[in-house]
């Protein structure tokens, strides 16, 4: 069986194309998790959450500091003996480029299963499918803080959001939020989130936040 590792940050669209990996019959027994060397990154300061979502996958959850640079993590990829790196990419040319030049480097095989899709479809795809998440960062320019913690479980929650964000795109693939996955055919539980603290960033309003068990 071919196997693959995934970049893994929480979010929906990242976990859905392990999902979609993994029913074209791809083995992922790694998730890796990027410290960013480029600003803050909401998800990196959850990390403990990350870890939970990762045991409740069964799966190792790797990291590595982009401080090292992108050949390094070419290299670290190619050491883990997979055949493919799996990424949630929708539209943004720049970042699809960039795991091509890192698969390519590693010796491994890129995969983008939502490449090309409309966000829209896919939001709804992702909803029915089982996956549920909630908003975990707004992009301050974007959208108001009312909107962390807001949580899409149906296909209202969805239309609710668009509605009254009609310029922000369905799954925030031009960065106006991020999210954390609550629920899903991957893991073994589902989750509800805690809020501890809103924080503010030069860029973001973000949640600090722990996962428990519904």
């Amino acid at each position: 069986m071919d196997k693959g590792v995934a970049f893994f940050s929480g979010g929906k669209d990242g976990l859905y194309a392990l999902y979609l990996a993994e029913r074209k019959g791809i083995e992922v027994p790694y998730l890796l998790t990027l410290k960013t060397s480029i600003g803050l990154s909401p998800h990196w300061e959850n990390f403990g959450a990350l870890k939970v979502l990762a045991d409740a996958m069964g799966k190792e959850l790797l990291t590595f500091d982009m401080k090292e640079g992108s050949d390094a993590l070419a290299n670290f990829i190619g050491s883990l003996c997979v055949d493919y790196l799996i990424a949630g990419d929708v539209f943004l040319e720049d970042h699809l480029k960039w795991v091509e030049s890192l698969a390519e480097k590693g010796g491994v095989k890129p995969l983008e299963p939502l490449w090309g899709r409309d966000t829209r479809d896919l939001a709804e795809e992702m909803l029915k499918a089982g996956f549920k998440w909630a908003i975990i960062a707004v992009n301050k320019e974007k959208l108001g803080k009312d909107w962390l913690g807001y949580t899409f479980r149906s296909l209202k929650d969805l239309r609710k959001f668009l509605n009254e964000n009609p310029h922000v795109d369905p799954i925030g693939e031009a960065g106006e939020f991020h999210t954390v996955v609550l629920e899903s055919p991957l893991f073994g539980e589902r989750f509800n989130i805690e809020i501890n603290s809103v924080e503010e960033s030069e860029r973001y309003w973000w949640v600090r936040f722990g996962l428990r068990k519904a």
